[in-house]
Protein backbone atom coordinates (compact mmCIF):
# COMPACT_ATOMS: atom_id res chain seq x y z
CA UNK A 1 0.00 0.00 0.00
CA UNK A 2 1.32 3.43 -0.90
CA UNK A 3 2.01 5.81 2.01
CA UNK A 4 -0.66 8.29 0.87
CA UNK A 5 -3.25 5.52 0.53
CA UNK A 6 -2.32 4.16 3.97
CA UNK A 7 -2.71 7.63 5.49
CA UNK A 8 -6.16 8.01 3.92
CA UNK A 9 -7.23 4.62 5.30
CA UNK A 10 -5.98 5.55 8.79
CA UNK A 11 -7.66 8.97 8.71
CA UNK A 12 -10.92 7.37 7.55
CA UNK A 13 -10.83 4.94 10.45
CA UNK A 14 -10.12 7.71 12.96
CA UNK A 15 -12.90 9.94 11.60
CA UNK A 16 -15.31 7.01 11.53
CA UNK A 17 -14.55 6.16 15.16
CA UNK A 18 -15.05 9.79 16.20
CA UNK A 19 -18.35 9.90 14.33
CA UNK A 20 -19.59 6.90 16.31
CA UNK A 21 -18.46 8.15 19.71
CA UNK A 22 -21.03 7.73 22.44
CA UNK A 23 -22.36 10.65 24.45
CA UNK A 24 -23.87 11.29 27.85
CA UNK A 25 -27.12 12.48 26.24
CA UNK A 26 -29.31 9.49 27.10
CA UNK A 27 -27.90 9.36 30.64
CA UNK A 28 -28.29 13.08 31.42
CA UNK A 29 -30.83 12.74 34.23
CA UNK A 30 -28.95 10.08 36.17
CA UNK A 31 -30.39 6.77 37.29
CA UNK A 32 -29.20 3.48 38.73
CA UNK A 33 -25.79 1.91 38.11
CA UNK A 34 -27.30 -0.93 36.04
CA UNK A 35 -28.14 1.64 33.38
CA UNK A 36 -24.61 3.10 33.34
CA UNK A 37 -22.20 0.22 33.81
CA UNK A 38 -22.76 -1.41 30.37
CA UNK A 39 -22.08 1.92 28.60
CA UNK A 40 -18.98 2.55 30.75
CA UNK A 41 -17.69 -0.96 30.08
CA UNK A 42 -18.36 -0.61 26.34
CA UNK A 43 -16.57 2.74 26.10
CA UNK A 44 -13.57 1.41 28.02
CA UNK A 45 -13.44 -1.80 25.95
CA UNK A 46 -13.47 0.01 22.60
CA UNK A 47 -11.36 2.98 23.64
CA UNK A 48 -13.79 5.13 21.66
CA UNK A 49 -14.14 8.76 22.60
CA UNK A 50 -16.97 9.28 25.09
CA UNK A 51 -18.39 12.80 25.03
CA UNK A 52 -19.97 14.43 28.10
CA UNK A 53 -22.19 17.25 26.95
CA UNK A 54 -25.18 19.24 28.09
CA UNK A 55 -26.80 18.38 31.40
CA UNK A 56 -25.14 15.46 33.26
CA UNK A 57 -26.35 14.69 36.77
CA UNK A 58 -25.77 12.08 39.41
CA UNK A 59 -24.51 8.75 38.03
CA UNK A 60 -23.96 10.46 34.67
CA UNK A 61 -20.80 11.88 36.27
CA UNK A 62 -19.43 8.31 36.38
CA UNK A 63 -18.52 8.82 32.73
CA UNK A 64 -15.68 11.04 33.94
CA UNK A 65 -13.97 7.71 34.70
CA UNK A 66 -14.07 6.47 31.11
CA UNK A 67 -10.50 6.15 29.85
CA UNK A 68 -11.12 8.19 26.68
CA UNK A 69 -13.61 10.75 27.97
CA UNK A 70 -13.89 14.35 26.86
CA UNK A 71 -16.05 17.14 28.23
CA UNK A 72 -17.68 19.95 26.31
CA UNK A 73 -17.12 23.41 27.79
CA UNK A 74 -20.87 24.04 27.80
CA UNK A 75 -21.63 20.88 29.82
CA UNK A 76 -23.07 21.15 33.35
CA UNK A 77 -22.22 18.33 35.75
CA UNK A 78 -24.34 17.94 38.88
CA UNK A 79 -22.93 16.02 41.85
CA UNK A 80 -24.54 14.59 45.00
CA UNK A 81 -24.05 11.71 47.42
CA UNK A 82 -25.06 8.23 46.38
CA UNK A 83 -28.29 7.05 47.99
CA UNK A 84 -30.41 3.98 48.51
CA UNK A 85 -33.57 2.87 46.73
CA UNK A 86 -37.21 2.71 47.72
CA UNK A 87 -37.64 3.53 51.41
CA UNK A 88 -33.89 4.30 51.59
CA UNK A 89 -34.03 6.80 48.72
CA UNK A 90 -33.23 9.65 51.10
CA UNK A 91 -30.47 7.78 52.91
CA UNK A 92 -26.88 8.34 51.78
CA UNK A 93 -25.23 5.11 50.66
CA UNK A 94 -21.47 5.04 51.24
CA UNK A 95 -20.84 2.33 48.61
CA UNK A 96 -22.60 4.29 45.86
CA UNK A 97 -20.87 7.48 46.94
CA UNK A 98 -17.46 5.78 46.88
CA UNK A 99 -18.15 4.40 43.37
CA UNK A 100 -18.69 7.97 42.17
CA UNK A 101 -15.55 9.23 43.90
CA UNK A 102 -13.52 6.41 42.35
CA UNK A 103 -14.59 7.54 38.87
CA UNK A 104 -13.12 11.04 39.30
CA UNK A 105 -9.50 12.03 38.83
CA UNK A 106 -7.52 13.01 41.95
CA UNK A 107 -8.02 16.78 41.56
CA UNK A 108 -11.79 16.53 41.15
CA UNK A 109 -12.09 13.91 43.90
CA UNK A 110 -10.21 16.20 46.30
CA UNK A 111 -12.37 19.20 45.34
CA UNK A 112 -15.77 17.50 45.70
CA UNK A 113 -14.66 15.94 48.98
CA UNK A 114 -13.30 19.21 50.41
CA UNK A 115 -16.51 21.03 49.44
CA UNK A 116 -18.94 18.38 50.71
CA UNK A 117 -20.50 17.72 47.30
CA UNK A 118 -20.91 14.01 48.05
CA UNK A 119 -22.08 14.43 51.63
CA UNK A 120 -25.55 15.67 50.70
CA UNK A 121 -28.37 14.67 48.39
CA UNK A 122 -28.83 18.17 46.95
CA UNK A 123 -27.04 18.89 43.68
CA UNK A 124 -23.83 20.89 43.41
CA UNK A 125 -22.94 21.99 39.88
CA UNK A 126 -19.60 22.32 38.13
CA UNK A 127 -19.40 23.65 34.58
CA UNK A 128 -17.70 21.73 31.82
CA UNK A 129 -15.26 24.63 31.44
CA UNK A 130 -14.15 24.23 35.08
CA UNK A 131 -13.94 20.44 34.71
CA UNK A 132 -11.51 21.04 31.82
CA UNK A 133 -9.57 24.06 33.09
CA UNK A 134 -9.30 23.30 36.81
CA UNK A 135 -9.49 19.54 37.00
CA UNK A 136 -7.59 18.56 33.86
CA UNK A 137 -10.19 16.67 31.85
CA UNK A 138 -9.82 16.62 28.08
CA UNK A 139 -11.91 19.10 26.11
CA UNK A 140 -13.99 17.55 23.35
CA UNK A 141 -13.03 18.32 19.78
CA UNK A 142 -15.41 20.73 18.10
CA UNK A 143 -18.03 19.49 15.69
CA UNK A 144 -18.96 16.24 17.41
Amino acid sequence: MKPVTALIVILSAVMSAAAHADTSDRFAMGGWIEKFQPAIDQANATGELFRIRGHCQSNCTLFLGVRNVCVERSARLLFHAGHGRGPNRHVINSGSTQRMLNAYNAKLRQYVTANGYLEKLEFSTISGARIIDEFGYKECPRGG
